[in-house]
């Protein structure tokens, strides 16, 4: 796999982001200065990806507490929770944000009585850890997604869920990556991913940067090459897994599932177990983001749409759990019925 440009990277001192809006033209990475400047990078999506922006997250903390250590200790955390409120709010649909930050407020209530300072060391040596766990869960989905990678195949897969998206291999990329290295032979169809282009800008880039054999094309294509017989396997990644494994990915997942039952191809979903929110019973309730009008009325920076059009743009969809053939976890793959596999695997997590 070549090198590409990590997209989060803690030096022992100062947190930096990769830019991931201007990929694939610019390489530019970012200190992140701020808590303030971290959530603006997650809600505009410099750092993206669910496992990404958890991380992000948890480190984005250590950043916005720096300041704070001359506080009391009551005060400190209260100042912890604040934050950790505010960075949570940056995007709502993708819940290793929420569980990121949740980890690390735990944590720091644990410490109790602690002076800041000694608190603080303890919370950047989490997000070091949720961070370094991120890479061991990469490569477990990896080695389990592994065997169902056959040569000839062609693979679709929709969005970004690669390097790009976590700290290392990605979810649903990860069982390529592998493969590839394994020395099989497949060929990857990046779907687009309108309105931002994650699969244009950032997934045929990643994989094309590592040498796969990848096929860019737009949404609207994917039930096309289905019916061509083109299309083996589907494996997307996933921002929310509902307890009864409804899943939330970027929208168009759900068409892509659609098209794949009636096709009857396998739909597989990758995911880590902070993807995991049994909090939330079913998919029907889960928040979905709703973002800018520009993205849909523009392409770039030129309009292609009517002035004072009326605008829908919902950043993700919901797959009922009923078009999913397996969820490709850390720990193995999973099958239906999935609110018991889950809670076989997780419920303990």
């Amino acid at each position: 796999m070549a090198t590409l440009p990590t997209s989060i990277h803690w030096d022992g001192a100062d947190l930096y982001l990769l830019d991931q809006t201007q990929l694939p033209l610019a390489t530019v990475i970012e200190k992140q200065d701020t808590v303030e400047q971290v959530w603006d990078a997650i809600k505009q999506l410099k750092v993206r990806g669910a496992p990404a922006i958890g991380i992000a997250g948890a480190y984005g903390l250590v950043v916005g507490l720096r300041s704070q250590i001359q506080l009391s200790p009551p005060d400190f955390l209260g100042e912890l929770e604040r934050l950790a409120a505010y960075l949570d709010s940056a995007r709502p649909t993708a819940v290793n944000l929420h569980w990121a930050l949740t980890r690390m407020v735990t944590v720091a209530r644990r410490l109790g009585e602690e002076d800041p300072a000694t608190i603080l060391i303890t919370l950047e040596q989490e997000a070091i850890k949720i961070h370094d766990e991120d890479r061991r869960l990469c490569r477990a989905i990896g080695e389990h997604g592994l065997p169902l990678i056959q040569p000839g195949m062609g693979i679709l897969t929709h969005c970004n869920a690669g390097a790009l998206a976590t700290s290392e291999l990605g979810t649903a990329l990860a069982p390529l990556y592998l493969a590839h290295q394994q020395g099989v032979e497949f060929r990857v169809y990046a779907d687009e991913t309108r309105p931002l282009l994650q699969g244009a800008r950032l997934t045929s880039w990643e994989l094309q940067q590592s040498g796969l054999d990848v096929t860019l094309i737009c949404d609207n294509m994917a039930a096309h090459l289905m019916g061509q017989g083109l299309i083996d396997l589907v494996i997307v990644g996933t921002d929310r897994v509902a307890a009864n494994g409804d899943v939330a990915n970027k929208i168009g997942t759900l068409g892509v599932a659609i098209a794949a039952q009636y096709f009857g191809i396998p739909f597989y979903v990758a995911c880590p177990y902070s993807t995991i929110d049994f909090a939330t019973a079913e998919g029907r309730t889960i928040v979905i983001e709703e973002r800018g009008e520009a993205e849909v009325t523009h392409f770039g920076d030129r309009r292609t749409a009517p002035l004072n059009i009326s605008v829908r743009n919902p950043a993700f969809d919901v797959t009922p759990h009923t078009l999913v053939t397996g969820l490709i976890t850390d720990r193995g793959i999973l099958r239906a019925p999935y609110i018991e596999s889950l809670k076989q695997h997780y419920a303990k997590v």
